[in-house]
C-alpha cells in the first residue's frame, strides 16, 4: 500500500505541465480548538484542480470542522488556506462563495414549498428588486443541467421531487453561484444504488469542465470508486494522503480506526413464534387528503429483525410516526405484546416497551444545547431513575447517564457537556444507549447508522445483534442496503405508501433491492 505518512501532495503520474499547476485548494497546519477539545491539530490537505478528492475519518476526527473552516463557517486558530496558490481568509460563507467554493450539506437545505427555480436563485435573484427575471434564470439552470447531467424541471415544486432530484437541486444551487470547488458532505447517505451512479456520473462530468470536488463519506467502497486521491484524518491529524487506485477499503478502515472494515451480519436466526409488534391495515392520510400510508401490515417477532427498504419519501417516515404515536392513523390497529396501542399517546408507548431511534438525531433525537444527562432522560423523564416524586432527580440522572456512557462507549469528557459537543457517532451511541437502557420489547430503528463512521457503525450493529439474540424485536428502516441485507431476518420493500415486496436477505443483492425500491422490478 503506497502512501505518504505525512500530509503533502500525493505522487502523480500526470504530465509535468499539469502537475506543476498550483492546487485548487491547499490547507496547511490547520489548528482549531474548542473548550477541552482540539478538533483540528495541524491538518494538511492538498486538492488538485479538476480532481475528486475524498476526505475520510471517524466521526470526531475533525472532518466537519475542517470543512466548516474551508467554507467560512468557522475561523481557524492557526494555519493557512490557499486557493490556486494564493492565501485566502474567509470570515463567512459569503466570502467562500464569492471565491468559488460551494457546499452541499448532508441534510438538504431546500424550501419544499418553493419551485426548483426559486430555490436555486434564492438570495441571488436575477432582475430587479421588484421583478425576478425568470427567463434568464430558467435558461441558466437548463444550461447547467444539460452540461452536468443535472436535469430537473425548474417549475417543479421541491416537495414533489424525489431525494435524488433534490440533491441535484442542491448542486445546481452552488453551480449557479459560480462554484469552482464543490464540497459534498455524505452525498449518498439517502440514495439508492442507481441514484448513486447517476450522481457519480454528474461529478465526473463536472471535473471534465474543471470543477474540483471534495467528497466526504463513510462509505469506503464509494470513496474508492469515485475519488482519485484520499486524505485520511484521525484524531484531528492528517495520517495519510493516498491514491485511491493503490489502496483497498480494508487499508482505509485500518488507517481510520486501526481495525478491519466491519460487515453487517445477523448470524444465526433467533426468531421465535411470539409476535411482539402486530401492525395491521395501517392507513395514514395527510391534511390535504392524500394517502401517505395505504393498508400497511407488518409483524415483528421476538428475536427478529425486520428490515424495510424504500426510497426516501415513500411512506417509511409515516409508518414510523404511526407506530410511535406521532401521527394519527385513519384506520388499522397497532398491538404490542398483546396490548392494543392504536389510540395510546407517544409517552405511553415509550414507557410500555416501544423504543425509538429517530431518523434525524438533531431534529428529533436530541436537545443539542442541553447536557448529556438531560438528553439521556428524554422520553423517560417521568420514570425512575430520572425522576422521583414528580421532580427530576439530577443526581440519579447523571449516574444513569454515566452508565450509558460506559456501556455504549460514548466518548465524552463528562455527562454535563452539551450534546452538540459530541461527534455524530457519539451522539448516535447516546441515543441508542438511552433507548436500550429502558429495556424495550420492540425497537423501531430508523437510519440508526446514518452519517456515522465505521467504528461507531460497527458498535451499533453489535448492540442490535446482541439485543436481538436476547429476544428484542427490531423494525429496521435504513437507506444503507448492505446494512438492511446483512442484519435483517426478513426484508420488505415500501413504494408509494404500500409494502410491495417480501425478499429473502440471504439471496437478494443490493442492485435487485434497489430495483424493487424504484419500481423497476415488480
Amino acid at each position: 500500500m503506497a502512501m505518504n505518512d505525512q500530509a503533502g501532495a500525493p505522487e502523480s503520474s500526470e504530465a509535468p505541465a499539469v502537475a506543476s499547476a498550483p492546487p485548487a485548494v491547499s490547507v496547511n497546519g490547520i489548528v482549531k480548538r474548542f473548550p477541552g477539545v482540539v478538533a483540528n491539530d495541524g491538518v494538511d490537505v492538498t486538492v488538485l484542480k479538476g480532481s475528486i478528492h475524498a476526505i475520510v475519518g471517524e466521526n470526531g476526527a475533525g472532518k466537519s470542522t475542517l470543512m466548516k473552516i474551508l467554507y467560512g463557517m468557522q475561523r481557524q486558530d492557526q494555519g493557512t488556506i490557499s486557493m490556486d496558490g494564493e492565501e485566502v481568509n474567509f470570515r463567512s460563507p459569503k466570502d467562500a462563495i464569492a471565491s468559488g467554493i460551494g457546499m452541499v450539506h448532508q441534510h438538504f437545505m431546500l424550501a419544499s414549498n418553493l419551485t426548483v427555480l426559486e430555490n436555486v436563485v434564492l438570495g441571488d435573484e436575477p432582475g430587479t428588486r421588484l421583478l425576478l427575471d425568470k427567463a434568464s434564470a430558467t435558461r441558466r439552470i437548463a444550461e447547467l443541467g444539460k452540461a452536468y447531467g443535472l436535469d430537473v424541471d425548474p417549475n417543479h415544486l421541491v416537495a414533489e421531487l424525489g431525494v435524488g432530484q433534490r440533491q441535484r437541486v442542491e448542486i445546481l444551487k452552488v453551480l449557479y453561484r459560480g462554484a469552482r470547488i464543490l464540497i459534498l458532505d455524505e452525498p449518498t447517505a439517502v440514495l439508492v444504488p442507481q441514484e448513486v451512479e447517476e450522481l457519480f456520473e454528474s461529478l465526473r462530468d463536472l471535473t471534465t469542465e474543471g470543477v474540483t470536488v471534495i467528497f466526504i463519506s463513510h462509505k469506503l467502497d464509494e470513496v474508492l470508486s469515485i475519488a482519485e486521491d484520499i486524505t485520511v484524518i484521525r484524531a484531528g491529524k492528517t495520517v495519510a494522503e493516498v491514491r485511491a487506485a493503490e489502496v483497498s477499503a480494508h487499508d482505509l478502515a485500518e488507517l481510520m480506526v486501526g481495525s478491519e472494515l466491519p460487515v453487517p451480519e445477523a448470524g444465526e436466526s433467533t426468531v421465535t413464534a411470539e409476535a411482539v409488534l402486530e401492525a395491521s391495515g395501517i392507513t395514514v392520510v395527510d391534511n390535504d387528503g392524500r394517502v401517505r400510508l395505504d393498508d400497511v401490515s407488518v409483524t415483528v417477532h421476538r428475536g427478529e429483525i425486520v428490515g424495510i427498504a424504500g426510497v426516501e419519501g415513500n411512506g417509511q417516515s409515516e409508518l414510523i410516526e404511526a407506530l410511535i404515536g406521532l401521527t394519527t392513523t385513519e384506520s388499522g390497529t397497532i398491538v404490542v405484546t398483546g396490548e392494543d396501542m392504536t389510540n395510546k399517546d407517544t409517552q405511553y408507548r415509550r414507557q410500555n416497551g416501544v423504543g425509538y431511534i429517530p431518523e434525524d438525531r438533531h431534529r428529533y433525537g436530541l436537545l443539542l444545547p442541553a447536557p448529556l444527562w438531560e438528553n439521556a432522560a428524554l422520553g423517560h423523564q417521568g420514570a425512575a431513575p430520572y425522576s422521583s416524586g414528580g421532580w427530576m432527580d439530577a443526581r440519579a440522572s447523571r449516574r444513569r447517564t454515566q452508565e450509558i456512557v460506559d456501556t455504549f462507549d460514548v466518548r465524552t469528557p463528562g455527562v454535563d457537556v452539551p450534546a452538540m459537543a459530541l461527534s455524530g457517532g457519539n451522539q448516535q451511541k447516546l441515543i441508542f444507549g438511552r433507548e436500550m437502557s429502558a429495556n424495550p420489547k420492540i425497537m423501531i430503528a430508523s437510519q440508526p447508522t446514518r452519517g456515522i463512521d465505521v467504528g461507531a457503525q460497527a458498535a451499533i450493529w453489535e448492540q442490535i445483534k446482541e439485543a436481538r439474540a436476547a429476544g428484542m424485536a427490531v423494525l429496521l428502516i435504513s437507506a444503507d442496503l448492505e446494512e438492511l441485507i446483512g442484519l435483517s431476518d426478513s426484508l420488505k420493500v415500501m413504494l408509494r405508501g404500500r409494502l410491495v415486496a417480501d425478499l429473502d436477505p440471504k439471496s437478494v443483492t443490493p442492485k435487485e433491492l434497489g430495483s424493487h425500491m424504484t419500481g423497476a422490478l415488480a
